[in-house]
């Protein structure tokens, strides 16, 4: 597994600040926690998903490549630091979670 904790620079006020994943050897997204301005972590994993916060639907690449995009500052954290930040996160609720049949 691998870790990354990616600042996102914008001035969108719904949209959130700090992305952390877990990432498995098969470069998919396997949990995510989302940061935003006002102190809220959502996190989604492959059977908790809404409309807020989702796993990615591509694979990662290298992380160079997202650090050398000027609005995001990147890079590798450890699995403790990340564990940190996901026991802290909310789940998505029911009322918030993405629709599965539709």
């Amino acid at each position: 597994m691998e870790y990354w904790k990616v600042e996102w620079h914008h001035g969108f006020a719904e949209e959130p600040v700090v992305l952390y994943s877990e990432i498995g050897p098969d470069r998919w997204e396997t949990r995510r926690v989302q940061g935003y301005r006002d102190g809220r972590l959502l996190r989604a994993d492959a059977e908790h998903e809404s409309g807020d916060v989702f796993l990615a639907e591509i694979p990662f690449g290298d992380i160079g490549e997202v650090a050398a995009q000027e609005e995001f500052s990147a890079r590798v954290i450890d699995r403790r630091a990340f564990e940190d930040v996901w026991r802290r996160a909310a789940p998505p609720t029911p009322a918030t979670r993405a629709c599965a049949t539709c």
